[in-house]
């Protein structure tokens, strides 16, 4: 019984940890819930336009961590249309475009150039604790701002990635991912792939931030 009771609180801080970090997809139990205070007007109104869009979504607390990282106003997606794999914490409005961009941009895009669907979205994540590289500046990751998409899994079990693609022999994978990238810029703030640096080689990062827009 003693070893129950020590294993109970562990399962508890590791769920909670999860909320942040997010590794698997799909609902979670709803034991222990946390009472959330009401969201600003903001986050209420882009709350209200991810309903209107058939997102489901978890509403997550405002965390506050060290190094000025910080997950406020975020949200955990829990079904956009299309499976997303890795997806973690992620500040609403980051989440509204992100189900708007495989609504309007992915999905026509495998289906123009595949002719069928992504079945499958693999990320390197969402929120993590860092600075740009190279600077002493505070990521968007650091602020739960950004997504980092790296791979798509196509219906016929076809799987096109970002680092084997941008450059591919296959024309039809290089025009698919350059579609995605044009289509990403006309949305978020800043996006970047691998024609920005060798940092973005094998992924694409989409963010919120203030400091654009740039497409590269």
């Amino acid at each position: 019984m003693p070893s129950r009771l020590l294993i109970l609180p562990l399962l508890a801080m590791l769920s909670a940890c999860g909320m942040i970090d997010g590794r698997t997809d799909g609902p979670r139990p709803s034991q222990n819930v946390e009472r959330l205070p009401p969201p600003s007007a903001e986050t209420r109104q882009c709350l209200v336009n991810l309903s209107n869009q058939n997102v489901q979504y978890r509403r997550l607390p405002d965390r506050h961590f060290s190094n000025g990282c910080r997950a406020i106003g975020a949200v955990q997606l829990v079904q956009v249309g299309t499976p997303t794999r890795n997806l973690g914490a992620m500040t609403c409005p980051l989440a509204a475009r992100y189900a708007r961009w495989t609504r309007e941009v992915l999905q026509p895009a495998a289906r123009r150039h595949f002719g069928q669907p992504v079945t499958l979205v693999e990320t390197f994540g969402t929120y993590g604790c860092r600075n740009i590289a190279g600077s002493g500046r505070l990521s968007e990751h650091g602020k739960a701002n950004a997504i980092d998409i790296s791979a798509f899994n196509l219906a016929d079990g076809r799987r096109i990635t970002v680092l084997e693609g941008w450059n591919n022999d296959d024309g039809r994978e290089r025009r698919f991912l350059r579609d995605l990238h044009r289509g990403a810029c006309e949305r978020f703030e800043i996006v970047l792939g691998p024609d920005a640096n060798a940092d973005h080689r094998n992924h694409f990062h989409f963010d919120m931030g203030s400091r654009g827009p740039y497409c590269r």
